[in-house]
């Protein structure tokens, strides 16, 4: 261990002889004790610093003239190091972007299926809506609440018939429109 005190721009140190913190302290705390009458401390009594103090004097060294000389090896290892981190900074971002969406499609699929579930229900329920709408028995208490009545023979055409009847009335007919001309 070595103690330094720094003062004024020098540097004293003292080593000990391999001392610890904790022991250091023991051995000061025993010292103290002794001084102050304690007998029973004083034959674990130890030196606490021992040998010379070594000064140091701080010198200023100006390193302004000095020119930097490019190392071609090295520069030629920081740019293979920079591409081979490029490329590594490359996958890595590569395989957590895929990573990333892969499970944005999977929420996706997951929705996409929970509406089509949703979906197929609303299907069938509008299927079994309109079939009970749909209910001849229904529409005609409807009809007699409002009332209407059963028609009568020759009042109900058939527009499903691929025949058409000279004795009902024509509902349309498509004709050739002759007055029409092309331009050239």
């Amino acid at each position: 261990m070595v103690a330094a005190d720094f003062c004024r721009g020098c540097v004293i140190e003292e080593r000990d002889k391999g001392f610890t913190r904790g022991r250091r302290m023991a051995a000061s705390a025993a010292v103290r004790i002794a001084v102050d009458g304690n007998a029973r401390y004083s034959a674990g009594k130890r030196r606490f610093w021992s040998g010379t103090p070594e000064v140091y004097f701080a010198k200023g060294i100006d390193n302004s003239r000095l020119v930097k000389v490019e190392d071609p090896r090295r520069n030629r290892e920081m740019k293979q190091f920079c591409t081979a981190l490029a490329c590594l900074f490359m996958l890595v971002f590569t395989y957590a972007w895929q990573h990333f969406k892969a499970i944005e499609y999977g929420y996706q699929i997951e929705s996409a299926k929970r509406e089509l579930s949703n979906l197929n229900e609303m299907n069938r329920a509008l299927h079994l809506e309109d079939a009970s709408l749909r209910d001849p028995e229904r529409i005609d208490v409807m009809a007699r609440r409002m009332g209407l009545v059963p028609p009568q023979p020759g009042q109900v055409i058939r527009m499903d018939d691929a025949t058409s009847d000279a004795q009902g009335p024509v509902v349309a007919s498509a004709e050739p429109a002759a007055g029409i001309l092309a331009h050239p």
